[in-house]
């Protein structure tokens, strides 16, 4: 999870841009900072993924495949 600073400081940066140009050094760390929030966000939803059992209304299981396998994969690990 990303911390509250980072967050803000995000916040500030896309702010600030709306106001006025951005350094090149702002841009770098805007770009950096967006990108950790990503990975972050990216690997939290995949986590809550492996998770998900997907039910037909006939009560059948019908998770796809792709998904079992990698539910599998997490429990050997």
């Amino acid at each position: 999870m990303l911390s509250r600073e980072k967050i803000n400081r995000i916040n500030e940066l896309a702010n600030k841009s709306k106001q006025q140009e951005l350094t090149k050094e702002e841009k770098d760390e805007q770009k950096k900072l967006r990108q950790e929030y990503l990975k972050n966000a990216r690997k939290s939803f995949k986590n809550q993924l492996k998770g998900v059992t997907v039910i037909d209304p006939e009560g059948n299981d019908v998770t796809p495949k792709k998904l079992r396998q990698m539910q599998k994969n997490e429990k050997k690990n």
